[in-house]
């Protein structure tokens, strides 16, 4: 485990297992300069480890911005009997770190879907698996759902099939509607569906950050997207322009 993942991923009270040789050398590495994103100022930058108190088993770690000079502090619980390493508080939070980057999607997703997603990383954040696997399954549902209308509205698919299919059926249906990374990577939502109805929360948990990325990447293809389309468009405009300037001059 490298000191960005301890540090900016790994959620609160989740018990990590860990030598002591390995915890002082890699996690707690006063040494070391590690990258990692500032929410408060929307930057990657990168960190250092400026103060480490370490008294009964309590570690408080303050963390530097080496971009901004901006403070992060950490209160860890150490059971070296057992190996591992808890994080029992933090600020800025696991969920501080993440839901800043949801808002490049604000164009893609409703006010009320981009709740939804803060609401899973910061259920995440304070230890609630389950909970936050809802609201994923929230966020793929509503992309399918969007699939759907868009070719209901073309008239090419057949409505009683469609409400008749399992989930991977229906992404079969819709592929050409849908990102390709969704596409080949159906079983997102199988898996979320599991971890509602069948994992527990450390399971969900262990898993939540790649779910996550998971549907990151294909808001991420759905963006690049839109943004080519908003350049054709642009560009239409300007060459329309120019031809009428230059018939004209």
């Amino acid at each position: 485990m490298t000191q960005s993942e301890f540090f900016f991923d790994i959620p609160l009270y989740s018990s990590i297992e860990i030598d002591e040789e390995s915890a002082t050398n890699t996690i707690f590495n006063t040494m070391s300069v590690f990258d990692g994103y500032n929410p408060w100022k929307r930057v990657e930058s990168t960190f250092t480890i400026s103060q480490f108190y370490h008294s009964n088993g309590v570690i408080t770690v303050t963390l530097k911005c080496k971009r901004t000079d901006g403070i992060f502090n950490y209160f860890i619980i150490w059971d070296k009997s057992k190996n591992t390493l808890m994080k029992i508080g933090q600020y800025p939070s696991i969920a501080d770190f993440h839901i800043s980057e949801l808002k490049q999607y604000k164009n893609l997703l409703s006010n009320e879907k981009l709740k939804e997603f803060t609401r899973a990383i910061g259920l995440a954040a304070n230890g609630v698996g389950i909970g936050s696997f809802v609201y994923l399954r929230r966020i793929f549902e509503h992309l399918i759902r969007e699939a759907y209308d868009t070719c209901k509205n073309e008239g090419n698919i057949q409505e009683k099939e469609y409400l008749k299919a399992r989930m991977d059926k229906k992404i079969e249906m819709l592929s050409s509607h849908l990102p390709n990374f969704l596409v080949q990577n159906k079983s997102i939502y199988s898996i979320l569906s599991k971890g509602i109805h069948e994992l527990d929360e450390k399971t969900c948990l262990a898993h939540f950050d790649t779910l996550r990325i998971g549907i990151e990447i294909i808001l991420d293809e759905k963006l690049d997207e839109l943004r080519k389309k908003e350049k054709v468009e642009k560009a239409k405009k300007q060459l329309s322009k120019l031809k009428t300037d230059i018939k004209n001059s």
